[in-house]
């Protein structure tokens, strides 16, 4: 079908609007900002074309595919389905004819709906959006452990050097250490821990050491003299106390960022959003709580309590703290965006799955209930209306736990986590 003259000039104002939103969201938070609200936006799209994607490959009918609610802001027709975008970009919809029972829909579409499909087709349509989730969780955990790595204890690297008051250079650089050198051994020992290391130079104060490091590719061997720290100061302060001499070369160590192979990801980012899958749910079991209920008013009504570091620590956040942390964490690496992004990917994947309508979870158990109510020759079907209060009473705790958390995210934000 070819397109409008007034379609085409909606897409150049959508085109235009995508440019002008991008460029007052970097504007207003750097570049990350925009990267993360169409990093959130893509996951809302790909959720979306999961159920989409299912629905066709199960023979139901698809009327509408958007992205967004509210007024149309673009819109085209292919065969038989309506594509677009609207306004409000928070959200997206699939829409199938015969969600219920009750739905009046025409006859000659009443075998594409999806109260006709089979309990399978069914189950698969309404759990497709959380599936995504967990396939978009995979397949980010995977580019980051491929490309970015994680950081191993076992790799232990010079992340800078301390000061020491009347010198110019500490041990470490005298031996000639570098920022981003991996250490492999000291003194002959196997350094697969930072304790290795720590406890070896403070065990030779005095005497000089054998450093062998990695650098660009290569192997190098350094010696390094640890000083006592009795006889050190930093900025006034001396750097070690006590009656036994402790050995320190000056240096601050970092667990170095370890690359798996491409197909060595695959089984590590499955165990690795397993993990925190099993996290997570845990974690929706709290969130969930009466006792979590009374902590979130107690810091919506005490700001002190709200800003406490620890207590923050635990805290859940709004749609406006997930932000606020993805565009922290991509200021400070790529890798933590991406690590951000796999929670967020998991953590929405089982809260849509839980058994309560409107959730596509709801969906999944009223299907199920119908089949194990069902007999052969008569077929059950489930009065939705009748779970109405109990939907109601499900969103209300919702929208209680939304507007706390909201409220906390704006007034009293989570410190950054990446300084």
């Amino acid at each position: 079908m070819a397109a409008s003259p007034s379609n085409r000039l909606n897409l150049v104002k959508l085109l235009v609007g995508v440019v002008a939103v991008t460029a007052l969201l970097a504007w207003w938070g750097g570049w990350a900002l925009p990267v993360v609200v169409f990093a959130i936006i893509a996951m809302v799209v790909v959720h979306e074309f999961g159920h989409f994607i299912t629905a066709k490959r199960a023979g139901m009918k698809v009327t509408d595919f958007f992205a967004g609610f509210g007024p149309v802001v673009w819109a085209t027709t292919r065969g038989e389905t309506r594509y677009g975008v609207r306004a409000i970009l928070a959200g997206g919809y699939v829409k199938v004819p015969g969600m219920t029972w009750t739905e009046t829909v025409e006859p000659a579409d009443e075998a594409r709906t999806y109260r006709e499909a089979t309990y399978p087709r069914k189950v698969l349509f309404a759990s497709a959006g959380s599936l995504m989730h967990g396939v978009m969780a995979v397949a980010l955990a995977w580019a980051s452990l491929s490309f970015f790595g994680l950081p191993s204890a076992s790799h232990q690297g010079v992340a800078g050097f301390t000061h020491w008051d009347g010198h110019a250079l500490n041990a470490a650089q005298l031996a000639g250490l570098h920022v981003g050198d991996r250490v492999l051994t000291v003194d002959g020992r196997s350094v697969t821990s930072s304790n290795t290391l720590i406890n070896t130079i403070h065990d030779n104060a005095g005497r000089r050491v054998t450093i062998v490091v990695e650098r660009d590719g290569r192997r190098l061997t350094l010696h390094a003299t640890p000083v006592d720290g009795r006889t050190l100061t930093d900025h006034g302060a001396p750097v070690a106390t006590g009656k036994s001499a402790q050995g320190f070369i000056g240096i601050e160590l970092e667990s170095q960022f370890v690359h798996s192979s491409l197909l060595g990801a695959i089984p590590a980012s499955f165990a690795r959003v397993g993990s925190l899958a099993a996290a997570a749910v845990h974690s929706l079991v709290h969130v969930f709580s009466p006792s979590e209920f009374q902590s979130l008013f107690r810091q919506v009504t005490t700001p002190k309590l709200a800003n406490n570091p620890t207590v923050q620590l635990t805290r859940p956040v709004s749609i406006v703290g997930v932000v606020r942390l993805s565009v922290e964490g991509a200021r400070a690496g790529v890798v933590n965006l991406l690590d951000i992004l796999v929670v967020v990917n998991v953590f929405v994947g089982l809260l849509n799955i839980l058994p309560m309508l409107p959730l596509d979870g709801g969906h999944v158990a009223v299907a199920t209930y119908e089949r194990l109510r069902s007999r052969r020759g008569r077929r059950y079907h489930a009065d939705v209306n009748k779970m109405v209060p109990l939907a109601y009473g499900f969103m209300t705790i919702l929208l209680v736990l939304f507007a706390m958390t909201l409220f906390l995210d704006i007034a009293h934000p989570i410190a950054n986590q990446f300084q």
